[in-house]
């Protein structure tokens, strides 16, 4: 090997190592977007992909800090806990949004119950799923991501002739254009 072949792999593995060192933080944070669930109240008209970064074992993403803290802390709101478990449930971290939603004061909205039925679910569980979503049908039948979800999980079942009624649902509440009515059609068009 000549120097100037040495000096411009030492540039390389340099510049490799610089890149890997800055992008780490973005990446402990989980770097997924900002914003809540889209489902804060009632007569929700349709899911949202957007979720907020994730954060190590241990902690959780405060929204109104912009920072990870202790999941213990005092000052997080129940809607962030809420949006967090989704969060971790959509990260594919399943187990710990169900730890996130058992810290929760009131367990029992729409919101939290469909994001329960939806980690359930992805656990394998889809008949513990489909219950949770049917609550949370009943606390709020206008949300309109639960009845997507819980359409997803009558495809799982095998049950196409559920799922549309989910989606005739859906189109009914925020029509055809909205994510809840494009995702659960997609499903149902390639189970």
């Amino acid at each position: 090997m000549t120097i100037a072949t040495v000096r411009i792999a030492s540039i390389l593995v340099g510049g490799c190592i610089a890149a890997f060192a800055l992008s780490a933080p973005a990446f402990a944070i989980g770097g997924g977007g900002s914003g809540g669930s889209g489902s804060s109240g009632a007569g929700s008209s349709g899911g949202s992909s957007g979720t907020m970064p994730t954060c190590k074992k241990g902690q959780m993403y405060d929204k109104r800090t912009k920072r990870c803290v202790k999941q213990s802390s005092a000052n997080v709101t129940e809607e962030n806990r809420t949006d967090y478990a989704y969060s971790l449930a959509k990260a594919g971290r399943y187990e710990e949004a169900l730890a996130m939603l058992d810290t929760l004061k009131n367990p029992n909205t729409a919101e939290a119950l469909n994001y329960r039925g939806y980690a359930t679910r992805k656990l394998g569980r889809t008949d513990e799923g489909i219950s949770y979503y049917l609550k949370s049908v009943e606390l709020d039948p206008k949300y309109a991501q639960v009845r997507e979800y819980l359409g997803e999980a009558y495809v799982v079942k095998g049950r196409l002739d559920l799922a549309k009624e989910q989606l005739e649902t859906i189109k009914a509440i925020c029509g055809t254009e909205c994510e809840a009515y494009r995702d659960l059609n997609e499903a149902i068009l390639k189970p």
